[in-house]
C-alpha cells in the first residue's frame, strides 16, 4: 500500500509539471512574445501643481507649461552633438556632464537633459527630434506668479536631490519640489499624483504599444488648490511702505489667528526663481550677505523687544499683585538703584505715573520698579526669575509658535539658569537689579516680529490667542486643524487686560503715539526704541537704534493685531508707528486718509543708516 502511494504521489506531481508546461508553451503565448522583449519603458505624465489664492480670492499663483528635454542613456545612438548644442544653445562640455550624470543615474530610468525650455525652443527641437534616437521631451509645469510679492510666504519650486530621492520613492531625478514657504509646506497637497504610462519595446528597441494594453497605466491626479489667510492687498501695500527699509512686518486676525501680512524687507520677486534662470538668481540672492532678501526678517529676526515688551511687566505685575492700577511711581528722569546709584534712564514726562499713564508715556522707572517687585517677592531671584518666565511665555514669546510655514526662530526669555552662567553662580550671587533691562524689552531677551505681533493678538483677545498660520482652505474646504483652532491661554487672569488695553489706547490719545491717530479708528498701541550693537573689527558698536511698534484695533472687537520693526529707524514713533497705522486703516477701510504719513514715509530713505558700518559706495537693493 505504501509503495503505490509513492508511486502515485510522483504520477500526480508529473501530470502537473507537464500540465502547467503544455499551457505556458502552446495555449499561452504573452510569454514568447516578450521573450522578445528587452525593456518596458515608463513614461510618467506630470500633473498641474495646485494653485494658490490669497483669503479673498485673488490668483497669487498658477501655472505655465514647460519642456523637459529627457535621454534613456542606453537607448542613444550616435547624433551630431554640435547641431544638438546649437539648438539648445548649451555648451558640448555641459551635454556631456548632463549625459554622465544620467548614466550613473540609471542607464534604463528616463533623465533630465535639459530643464524647462520655452515654448519657442521646445517648438524648434521638436521638428528635429527624430534625428536624436535615444532623447524625447516631457511636457510639465512650471510656477507663474500673478503677485511681485509675498515671496517669503509662497516659496519656490527646485529639483529634487539624491537625499530626497533617496527619502522618498515617490520622486525621481529630475522631480520638482517645494523647497521653501508654502510650496514647502505643502508639498504634499500642491504637487499631485504622476500618471504612468508603460510602453512595451521589442528586441529592436521598438515601441509595439501599451504594455498589458495600459492594464497597469494610471492618470494623472492634479494637486490641490490653497487658499492663504493672506491679503494680497495689505501684504503689497506693507512692501510699498518698506522700501528702502530693512526689517519685518506681522499682521494678525486676533479671533482666529490668521496671519493678513507677513512682510520682510529687503526682499525679491518670486518669478526670479523660476525655470532655468532660477540656479544664477538664487545664487546672487543666496550670496548677499549684506541686504539678505532670503533672510525672513518677520519670522527669522531676533531681536530685543524693547517697549512693547512692558505691557507684558504691567501684567504680570497685576497677576502676581505687586503692583495696582493706582499705585503712583515717581521718576527722576530715570531709576535708580545699588549702592553707587545706578541709573536705568528715562524721557521727560510728568511724575508720579500709575499704571495707564505709565504704559502711555512709556515710563522705564515706572516698569523698572515692578519688574523689580515681581522677582524680589520670591525668596530667591532664581525662583522669582522662574516664576516670571513662565507667564512670559504663555504669550508665545521664546519658543517656537507652531505656525504652518518651515522657518523660523524661537526668540529667547531668560531663564534663572542663564544668569547662573552668566554670573558664575554660586561663586557670584546675583539679584533682580543684574537682570532690570529685562523690565524693558532689553536685556536677554528676543522676540521675532511674528511673536510681537502674537503677543498684541493675546492682549487684544484679553488672555489668550490662536496659533497663527497661513492655510485657510484647501480645495475650498475650510481647515479643521485643533492647533489653530482651539485657544493658548495665558497665566494672567482677564481682569487684569482692561488697564493694560486702556493704557495702550492712551498711546494714541495722549501718549507716544499721539501724532499717528487715524479719525474714527480705536487703536491702541505700544512704542518701542530697541538699542543696536554690532562687532566692527571686533569691537561692540552702538548703531542708530530699532524702530518697533505693536498695535491691534479697534480697541473693542478688534479686527487686526500688528507688529512692526524696522532696523536702524531711530525710535517707535518715527518709522515703525506711522507704518503700524497705516496697515491698520487699509484693513479696516481699503483706503488711507494719512496721506501725510504715507507721502514721508515713500520719500523717506534708511539705506544711509546701513551703510554706516562699511566702507565704500552705498549698497544699492535692485531685486
Amino acid at each position: 500500500m505504501r509503495k503505490l502511494l509513492f508511486y502515485l504521489i510522483i504520477i500526480t506531481a508529473g501530470i502537473v509539471f507537464i500540465t502547467r508546461l503544455f499551457y505556458l508553451q502552446i495555449y499561452n503565448t504573452s510569454f514568447a512574445s516578450l521573450s522578445e522583449d528587452n525593456a518596458i519603458k515608463v513614461i510618467y505624465d506630470y500633473p498641474q501643481r495646485g494653485a494658490i489664492y490669497d483669503r479673498n480670492g485673488k490668483l497669487l499663483v498658477t501655472n505655465q507649461p514647460s519642456y523637459d528635454v529627457m535621454v534613456i542613456p542606453r537607448e542613444l545612438k550616435p547624433f551630431d552633438t554640435l547641431e544638438f548644442c546649437s539648438i539648445l544653445n548649451i555648451s558640448k562640455d555641459k551635454l556631456k556632464k548632463s549625459l554622465k550624470k544620467a548614466r550613473i543615474y540609471s542607464p534604463r530610468v528616463p533623465s533630465i537633459v535639459i530643464p524647462q525650455l520655452t515654448k519657442n525652443e521646445y517648438a524648434y527641437l521638436q521638428e528635429k527630434m527624430r534625428k536624436f534616437e535615444g532623447f524625447y521631451i516631457q511636457k510639465r509645469s512650471l510656477r507663474d506668479y500673478q503677485t511681485t510679492g509675498a515671496a517669503n510666504v509662497l516659496g519656490y519650486i527646485g529639483e529634487v536631490n539624491d537625499a530626497l530621492i533617496q527619502k522618498d520613492p515617490y520622486y525621481i531625478s529630475g522631480d520638482l519640489i517645494g523647497i521653501d514657504g508654502v510650496e514647502k509646506e505643502y508639498e504634499n497637497q500642491l504637487r499631485g499624483i504622476k500618471g504612468v504610462k508603460r510602453i512595451q519595446k521589442d528586441r529592436f528597441n521598438r515601441d509595439i504599444g501599451p504594455y498589458k494594453e495600459g492594464k497597469f497605466d494610471t492618470l494623472p491626479v492634479n494637486g490641490k488648490d490653497l487658499t492663504l489667510t493672506l491679503d494680497a492687498k495689505l501684504q503689497a501695500y506693507g512692501q510699498k511702505l518698506m522700501q528702502n527699509k530693512r526689517g519685518g512686518i506681522v499682521a494678525l486676525e486676533p479671533s482666529t489667528g490668521e496671519i493678513l501680512a507677513l512682510v520682510t524687507a529687503p526682499t525679491y520677486k518670486p518669478e526670479l526663481l523660476v525655470g532655468r534662470k532660477r540656479s544664477p538668481n538664487f545664487t546672487k540672492l543666496y550670496y548677499d550677505t549684506i541686504a539678505k532678501p532670503l533672510y525672513d526678517r518677520g519670522l527669522q529676526g531676533e531681536y530685543p523687544p524693547g517697549s512693547p515688551f512692558k505691557t507684558v511687566n504691567a501684567l504680570i505685575g497685576l497677576q502676581e499683585n505687586v503692583i495696582d492700577t493706582k499705585e503712583g511711581i515717581s521718576c527722576r528722569m530715570g531709576y535708580y538703584y545699588g549702592k553707587n546709584g545706578r541709573k536705568l534712564g528715562c524721557h521727560s514726562h510728568r511724575s508720579p505715573l500709575n499704571m495707564i499713564p505709565g504704559i502711555a508715556n512709556s515710563c522705564n522707572a515706572y516698569f523698572a520698579a515692578v519688574y523689580r517687585r515681581i522677582i524680589e517677592k520670591y525668596e530667591t531671584p532664581q525662583k522669582g526669575i522662574e516664576k516670571w518666565r513662565k507667564h512670559v511665555e504663555s504669550f508665545g514669546l521664546g519658543n517656537y509658535l507652531g505656525y504652518d510655514l518651515p522657518t523660523g526662530k524661537k526668540g529667547k526669555v531668560p531663564s534663572a539658569e542663564t544668569y547662573n552662567r552668566m554670573y558664575k553662580y554660586p561663586t557670584y550671587k546675583w539679584y533682580a537689579t543684574a537682570t532690570l533691562s529685562n523690565a524693558i524689552g532689553q536685556g536677554e531677551v528676543l522676540a521675532t516680529p511674528i511673536q510681537l505681533a502674537n503677543m498684541t493678538a493675546a492682549i487684544a483677545n484679553r488672555g489668550h490667542y490662536y496659533t497663527p498660520h497661513i492655510i485657510k482652505a484647501i480645495d475650498s474646504q475650510p481647515i479643521e486643524n485643533e492647533n489653530y483652532t482651539i485657544p493658548k491661554v495665558t497665566t494672567i487672569n482677564k481682569e487684569h487686560f482692561e488697564p493694560v488695553v486702556e493704557g495702550m489706547y492712551q498711546v494714541y490719545t495722549q501718549g507716544t503715539a499721539s501724532s499717528l491717530q487715524v479719525k474714527g479708528i480705536e487703536i491702541c498701541g505700544k512704542t518701542g526704541t530697541a538699542e543696536n550693537f554690532t562687532k566692527i573689527n571686533g569691537i561692540r558698536t552702538q548703531l542708530t537704534d530699532h524702530s518697533v511698534f505693536v498695535a491691534f484695533a479697534p480697541k473693542d472687537n478688534p479686527k487686526i493685531a500688528i507688529a512692526v520693526f524696522i532696523e536702524n529707524g531711530y525710535w517707535g514713533s518715527r518709522y515703525a508707528g506711522k507704518i503700524a497705522s497705516l496697515m491698520i486703516e487699509q484693513h479696516l477701510r481699503g483706503s488711507i486718509s494719512r496721506t501725510d504719513l504715507e507721502d514721508w514715509l515713500l520719500t523717506h530713505s534708511l539705506e544711509e543708516e546701513y551703510v554706516k558700518p562699511y566702507s565704500g559706495e552705498p549698497f544699492k537693493i535692485n531685486y
